[in-house]
């Protein structure tokens, strides 16, 4: 999701309500205490500056970007090299003791949460960006290594890294929940970006999921190991190197904005525009309610009406002819003509303004909460969905602007509500799990970018079903039997 959060803007997740009313910003006291002679074995591999027991600490690695009640882990350790990250999992290993990585903590379903106490691996000391091979496309970051580190680091080379969340997260921590964000419509998810991962087993065994230094466009070597650990969220193992595909900096980006007489119109156009094949960049929704408060928040002066943000990358002429066909489409749907942002001041105004919708969003009820939703469907059943979401929104008179990737059929309900109105939680709470379920109606996810975490493990058995789920349960218990690796999550 293409939002920047900050630490107080928490979420409402799919918890019971009476979790979320008792426990909503509490931290809980630690699980346990780890024996005074683990923590010199830990202060033996990382340094007595790497391993901390504070409680503030603590509660920091205890809790991510969501709502779910912060539950602090024991310890926080802070490895330098996979070396350490490895014989520090083989103590985890011998005394039993839950291991969850930690990267900036911009997630957004209770990832970092320690359910059973345990220890936290801080990664952010791993930040070097390794092997970049320029002729290739590729370059090989550690977990300490931000999407926008990387690409200021590639800046003068004529590549960069495409996949945006939104936030300034770590590229292993994004290789972890399956990310993407506004670019993924032409560029793809982490899921197609990531070509290798070196990760770290529960008990400390290393392995490289395409073969160590392996970076081959594709391959038909056995099981795609690679993909397994894309999305798992820390509970198969800690990801401590991630090669990733690179691309070429347009020769020329140009964005712009459309408005659209109705949602129906709006979305059609996005899905005529994507059959029609043109290769659009981005392409943004936002309905009424979401552009008013953009307009409000970023102070701009859109027609409040739903709305398409879309951009354009390629050559001069290639992008005339983008351009050219995207307008033919937009106009037989009653679109206005195209506001143009042409010069990066004026295209970083407005993409900035979509990444801050989350705090547009919030501004429209001062003082309340936030949670969004995170479905993604098949394009061709996205104008349904939106639309009926829209009614259900207004039945049950319910705030949450509508903003979304809707060009991978991704989009989010920014759902804002008074915590301390009960009869309005539960209202969003039935509402989250209807959409989410009118999402699997239509053959699509109830998680198109967040990941599971805590909150959706129901949904996710309604998705893949009673066996899909033993078979991740079996996968689970093979590379973790102790159930070590940030248990609680997925599965």
């Amino acid at each position: 999701m293409a939002v920047m959060l900050s630490r107080s803007s928490r979420q409402l997740c799919n918890v019971s309500l009476c979790t979320f009313a008792l426990h909503k910003w509490r931290c809980y006291s630690a699980q346990g205490q780890i024996p005074s002679q683990v923590l010199d074995s830990f202060r033996a591999v990382v340094g007595n500056d790497n391993v901390s027991t504070g409680t503030s600490v603590r509660a920091q690695h205890g809790r991510d970007e969501s709502v779910h009640s912060c539950r602090p882990p024991d310890a926080v350790l802070w490895p330098k090299c996979v070396e350490e990250v490895s014989e520090l999992a083989r103590i985890c290993h011998r005394h039993n003791i839950p291991i969850i990585p930690f990267g900036t903590g911009t997630g957004l379903e209770g990832g970092v949460v320690a359910m059973n106490g345990g220890v936290c691996f801080d990664l952010l000391k791993m930040d070097k960006i390794l092997n970049l091979h320029e002729e290739d496309f590729d370059v090989t970051v550690e977990p300490g290594v931000t999407r926008t580190a990387l690409n200021r680091y590639l800046r003068d080379s004529g590549l960069w890294f495409p996949v945006d969340p939104g936030a300034d997260a770590s590229l292993c921590g994004m290789a972890a929940t399956s990310a993407s964000g506004t670019n993924a419509v032409r560029y793809g998810t982490m899921r197609e970006n990531v070509l290798n991962l070196e990760v770290v087993l529960s008990d400390g065994s290393v392995i490289h999921t395409a073969g160590k230094g392996r970076r081959a466009r594709k391959t038909s070597a056995g099981y795609n190991l690679t993909n397994l650990f894309v999305g798992s969220e820390g509970t198969l193992g800690i990801i401590t190197k991630t090669t990733l595909r690179l691309y070429g900096i347009p020769e020329t980006i140009v964005s712009a904005v459309c408005s659209f007489p109705s949602v129906q119109a709006a979305v059609d156009s996005t899905v005529q525009i994507l059959q029609c094949g043109i290769p659009i960049a981005r392409i943004e929704f936002l309905d009424d309610v979401m552009i008013d408060a953009c307009n409000r928040y970023s102070k701009l002066t859109y027609p409040v009406t739903p709305t398409l943000f879309l951009e354009f990358h390629g050559s001069e002429c290639s992008l005339e002819e983008q351009v050219t066909a995207t307008e033919e489409i937009t106009k037989s749907n009653g679109g206005s003509e195209f506001s143009w942002a042409r010069d990066q001041e004026m295209r970083n105004q407005l993409w900035k303004a979509r990444h801050n919708a989350w705090y547009a969003a919030l501004a429209l009820r001062p003082g309340c909460q936030g949670y969004a939703t995170d479905v993604c469907v098949p394009i061709s059943k996205l104008p349904q969905i939106v639309m009926e979401t829209k009614k259900d929104l207004e039945k049950h008179t319910l705030t949450g602007p509508i903003a979304g990737h809707v060009g991978d059929g991704n989009f989010h309900c920014l759902m804002v509500f008074n915590s301390a109105d009960l009869e309005e939680v539960q209202r969003v709470h039935e509402f989250t799990k209807r959409l989410a379920r009118r999402a699997l109606a239509l053959d699509g996810t109830c998680t198109g970018e967040h990941g599971v975490g805590l909150g959706k493990k129901q949904l996710l058995q309604e998705e893949v079903g009673h066996t899909g789920l033993k078979v991740m349960e079996k996968i689970k218990t093979v590379l973790d039997p102790q159930n070590l690796m940030n248990p609680g999550k997925i599965v």
